[in-house]
């Protein structure tokens, strides 16, 4: 047996993640992957981004005390390998290189910005293999905080695949948003159009959060009808109750709302009765992919 220590850091829009796994390599065996570690920042990268157009100086010093803090985290950890991604704030900010410049220099973590494509095959690459087997078919949502990915599986492969500018962090005006929400609309029926038994399969901070409140076992499924009712439970309360009621931290509590809305619509244009939430991310994709030798160091 050997076991590997591995790392990988998510540079989201609403959030900052450095997630320390075990990777246990056995002869004739499948590789087993144990999370170790699992620390979570929110630097709100987005809030700049997207509004701006630019990372503040307060968030850059965020950041590169952050990446520090990481750093030291995978020395005592005794990291071999590590990769860091960041997503649509990092790359749709105009100082975005400049940042991941002096985040390195400042702090010598290396930091790679992804395009939305790349985000959702490292992503697609994790543990969705054991849900896509079979003859149905699969609608992959990941709703970030300045993009959403959606992969479309057929008889266990991709069909299609898409990256749009809808987020949860992403302040965009009212016609904006229609006109991106048609947009998700019409590929979404397309895509779907002759495939049958669509189920969704969902990840991001916000459907695990909705999922863990549900007390489903882990593994099942939830139905469309629970989504909604949920999202409408969801929306009577306010900011201050979604806090101190349902013990929501106040960057999930602001953002829960539109991403459910997000995952309901994807349900009903696609005609998915169901979504899994199975326990997987870039984070987790990062690692395996590092392991796999997808992801140079």
């Amino acid at each position: 047996m050997e076991i590997k220590k591995y790392a990988a850091i998510d540079i989201g829009s609403n959030a900052v993640r450095l997630l320390v796994s075990n990777v246990i390599v056995q002869e004739n065996s499948p590789t087993h992957y144990r999370k170790s570690s699992l620390v979570r920042v929110p630097v709100r990268l987005g809030a700049d981004a997207f509004t701006t157009g630019v990372i503040s100086e307060n968030n850059q010093n965020r950041m590169i005390n952050t990446m520090k803090a990481f750093k030291l985290l995978m020395d005592v950890h005794g990291v071999e390998k590590y990769k860091a991604c960041a997503t649509s704030a990092m790359r749709e900010a105009k100082n975005g290189q400049e940042v991941i410049e002096k985040i390195y220099k400042e702090s010598g973590v290396n930091i790679d910005i992804i395009n939305g494509k790349t985000e959702a095959a490292i992503i697609s690459a994790t543990d969705l293999n054991e849900l896509i087997l079979g003859d149905k078919s699969y609608l992959y949502v990941d709703v970030g905080g300045g993009s959403t990915e959606l992969t479309f599986f057929s008889n266990g492969k991709i069909i299609a695949s898409k990256s749009f500018k809808m987020g949860t962090v992403r302040t965009i005006d009212k016609e904006t948003h229609k006109e991106i929400n048609k947009k998700i609309k019409s590929w979404i029926e397309n895509k779907s159009e002759g495939l049958t038994k669509i189920a969704l399969i969902g990840s991001g901070g916000n459907i695990n959060k909705i999922f863990k409140m549900s007390t489903r076992a882990e593994g099942k499924p939830l139905s469309y009808i629970y989504m909604r009712a949920h999202y409408k439970f969801l929306k009577q309360m306010t900011y201050e109750q979604l806090i101190s009621e349902l013990g929501l931290n106040p960057d999930r509590a602001d953002v829960i709302i539109p991403a459910s809305k997000i995952y309901i619509n994807a349900m009903k244009w696609s005609g998915a009765k169901n979504i899994y939430v199975p326990k997987i991310g870039l984070a987790d994709g990062i690692i395996k992919a590092l392991h796999s030798g997808k992801l140079d160091e």
